[in-house]
């Protein structure tokens, strides 16, 4: 069952792949890959953890931003080849993602990824996980980490792969980078700091989003590294629309919202987790 939930959704990540030049409505989607649009709308988000409007846009967008820094044509151009009606409205949605127009975007010429195309996991073996599942990551689970990354970039804007990769080998140098599998594949990954009691990173497969590994990983990161101390971190601000539920799930894991902050140019806010009574 769940094998082939895997495959229906690689199909129509692979028409949206295919035809993102054009303008892609849920309906047009569910017909090519004869679902109803609600029936598509429920299996797409409930396995991706996004909505396919939403998959959509980002991916548009980032191969628009791509166009930006790495080609020569022109924005209503870059505009019609990322299914967009009219250099307006591509404008429009670039900015609310980006937080900047696109000459300016341009002029950067530092291209960093709202969505890449997305892969899943057709291997998923276990349904519980607990903190005898995390363990301190090593270097050559950097392949699998980075592959984690890539899906879960939607959380973190400006992300350098080139700048992290640098970060990462210091992370696990110094014993401060968590890791837990499921079969071949990395479904959380979490980076932190002993000195400030920050979370740097932290990243759960999509597919693996409602099982509570985010709470598993708090649990091991309190009660084995970072004891009896305040967790903090950092996510997007209230109403940013490039944000998939970050906020909310911080919330759920008993954060609390702190100082606005801007980070490499972007805006975002400073979250809290208090210690564990008795910790």
């Amino acid at each position: 069952m769940e094998n082939q939930r895997v495959t229906n959704i690689e199909a129509v990540i692979d028409f949206i792949e295919n035809h993102l030049d054009q303008k892609l409505e849920l309906e047009t989607i569910a017909e090519a890959v004869h679902y109803s649009k609600y029936h598509l709308h429920r299996m797409f988000s409930d396995t991706v953890g996004i909505t396919v409007r939403e998959y959509v846009g980002r991916r548009q967008l980032t191969e628009g931003a791509k166009l930006l820094v790495f080609s020569k044509r022109s924005i209503i151009e870059i505009a019609f080849i990322c299914g967009y009606e009219g250099q307006q409205a591509f404008t429009t949605a670039f900015k609310t993602m980006y937080k900047i127009p696109p000459a300016e975007y341009r002029q950067r010429q530092e291209f960093y990824p709202l969505q890449l195309r997305f892969t899943l996991n057709r291997k998923k073996f276990r349904r519980e996980f607990s903190k005898s599942n995390v363990r301190l990551a090593k270097p050559s689970d950097i392949p699998l980490w980075m592959d984690l990354v890539r899906l879960v970039i939607d959380g973190y804007p400006c992300l350098d792969e080139g700048d992290y990769l640098q970060k990462l080998n210091g992370c696990i140098e110094e014993k401060r980078a968590l890791i837990m599998e499921d079969g071949d594949t990395a479904i959380g990954i979490m980076a932190f700091s002993y000195d400030t009691g920050s979370i740097e990173f932290m990243g759960v497969h999509p597919q693996y989003r409602n099982l509570g590994i985010q709470k598993v990983f708090l649990d091991k990161l309190m009660e084995d590294y970072i004891i009896g101390r305040e967790i903090s971190t950092t996510t997007y601000r209230l109403n940013d629309k490039a944000d998939t539920g970050y906020r909310s799930e911080l919330k759920q894991l008993g954060f609390a919202e702190q100082e606005l902050l801007v980070e490499f140019g972007y805006p975002t806010q400073r979250f809290i987790l208090p210690p564990k009574i008795g910790g």
